[in-house]
Formats: C-alpha cells, structure tokens, sequence
C-alpha cells in the first residue's frame, strides 16, 4: 500500500465524507417521508433549484427523478428573478438546495411559492436559516466539516446533498413502481439505454428465420440452415412449436460420428436454450456467455418469432 501524501489525502477526504454520509443516513426520519409523498401526490413537476455548487447538484436530481418516471425540471435562481418564475406551476413542488439556507439568489422563488402556496422542500444544514423557516419541509442535512477545510469549498456538503437527491429519486421510482422497459423510453441511448433493449429490439423474424418442419429430409433442411446464413436451424413441430434446433457444431458432430440420418429430427437438440420476447437484451449476452452460444431463438407461447446472434448483441451495443 501506498503511503504517499496524496494517496492520504484521498483517503481522508473519502473518510470524512463517508462518516458525513453514515450521519445523514441516522437522521432521516419523518420529513423524508413527507417529501415523498408530497412530490408523489403533486399534479406537476419538481422545480429543482439552487446555486453555485448547490445548483449543480439540483440540476443533477433534476435529471436523475425526470429519467426515473418523476417530472422534475431545474431553474436557475437567478433566471427565476428575470421570467422564468413562470414556469413554475401551482401544481409542483419546489426542491431548494443550499447549505447555508441565507442565499439572497433564493429570495425571488421562495417569495413566489409562498405567495402561490407551492409546496417548499429544503435541503440544508440551517433549518433555522431563511430558506429552513420558509420550507413546508425540510431535508437537514448534517453540518458536517467540508472536506477542503481551509477554503470550506462545497465538497463534503455537495456529496451529502447528492445523496440525498439520489435517495429521493429511488423511494420515488420505487413507490411508483417504475420498470426497467419504463427507463428505457426515457433513456434509449448510450450503453445503459442498449442494455435495457430487449430481446424482440434486437432479434431477427418474419422471413429472415431459419426455420424447417419437424419430419424434414436432412439434406434440404441442411440447405436452408446454410441459405440463412446463421449458423443455426429451427426445427418446428405440427403445432407450429419450437421442437428443437441444429447447430453447425451438431453438424460436425454428426458428419465425424458416421451415422447416417434421414430426417433433420435425429441431429437436432431437442433442450435448446431460448428465451422470452422482452427478456432484457443483457440477460441474453450473459446467457450466450455462460452458455458458450452464440444464437438464440425468441420463443413467444413456445412458437419462434425470433432469432438472436451474437453479433446482433455487439453491433446494438450490448456487448
């Protein structure tokens, strides 16, 4: 282990802000559960607002609740103060940050939710501050020492109040009942929004699956296994029902065993490995993995509707 003078400074700025997080975990109580329900309740969105740091990490929870099924939007202070009051509604909730609680930036907006009776919810460490005394309900945050004690820039504050915004954001998504196939409407990009495909996102159908009748001659289900191109066959019963597939291993498998077969039936795997239309597309990259495969079939009510390849995985960027 390191002990040069910047691995300790790490370390103990990393200490104190997880002694400072450990404190506010102890401290949450009533008016956690009130801002809960009074944000679930509302009829419009979370005005999230603050400034400086303060406001960096209410623009942040603005993001996180609007991608996780609660409405929230940021307004700065300032820009309040010059219009942009009027976007907020009688129907929000106003979310305001500030460690001190004494912003004079603040002034404008908290004037105007009490005026309108806009609920005000204060995240603070100064509940007896002018943003404390004004809130409706108040997220105390501990007073705990910045982590840059000389300059006390926000550091130690900033990852409490983050937290706590992150906490908000989860017991609202969960009281909500918000799904994953939900996330994804509001987040399709990027490597989360690839994981969150699903398997029908993803998967060839229709004309493109390679497909032969149960009962089939080998030699021509052989060549349509080859005419599509995948590696793989599916073999499908009177019922229209997946009854098993042929790989090119099982192929090469039987050609060394010197068996001779008349039908496609004798050389398919009658327990092959599918999966559901809306089984997450990451789901299906680590069955592949752990199985060592590289196609599955998409089985809706036991009938093929679909078929995965690896390949597909990499190129939505699952994998």
């Amino acid at each position: 282990m390191s002990d040069h003078a910047h691995i300790a400074t790490a370390r103990r700025v990393l200490a104190l802000e997880a002694d400072a997080l450990g404190a506010l975990s102890r401290v949450l109580g009533d008016d956690f559960v009130k801002a809960v329900e009074t944000i679930l309740t509302a009829k419009g969105r979370v005005i999230c607002t603050g400034i400086g740091k303060s406001g960096h990490v209410a623009r942040k929870i603005a993001a996180t609740m609007a991608s996780t099924g609660t409405p929230a939007y940021f307004v700065h202070p300032s820009e309040a103060s010059h219009g942009d009051l009027g976007m907020i509604g009688q129907g929000d909730v106003v979310l305001a940050l500030s460690k001190s609680g004494g912003v004079t930036e603040l002034t404008d907006i908290l004037h105007y939710s009490r005026r309108y009776g806009i609920p005000l919810i204060a995240m603070t460490a100064k509940p007896k501050s002018t943003l404390g005394e004004a809130a409706d309900i108040r997220l105390i945050i501990p007073d705990a020492p910045e982590a840059c004690a000389e300059t006390n820039a926000p550091t130690t504050s900033t990852t409490l109040m983050m937290a706590l915004g992150d906490a908000l954001a989860v017991a609202l998504l969960e009281s909500r009942g918000f799904k994953a196939d939900q996330f994804k409407v509001f987040h399709p990009g990027g490597k989360l929004g690839a994981m969150l495909k699903t398997a029908v996102d993803v998967m060839h159908k229709d004309a493109e699956l390679p497909l032969a009748k149960s009962g089939a001659d080998f030699h021509a289900a052989v060549q349509a296994m080859s005419d599509k191109g995948f590696g793989v066959l599916g073999v499908v019963g009177a019922d229209g029902k997946l009854a098993g597939l042929v790989t090119d291993g099982d192929l090469r498998r039987f050609m060394l065993s010197g068996r001779s077969v008349r039908t496609i039936d004798e050389v398919m795997n009658a327990s092959p490995r599918t999966v559901a239309p809306e089984t997450p597309a990451g789901t299906v990259l680590h069955t592949m993995n752990e199985r060592k495969i590289t196609q599955m079939f998409v089985l809706d009510q036991g009938r093929p509707v679909g078929l995965i390849h690896l390949h597909d995985l990499l190129k939505a960027g699952v994998a």
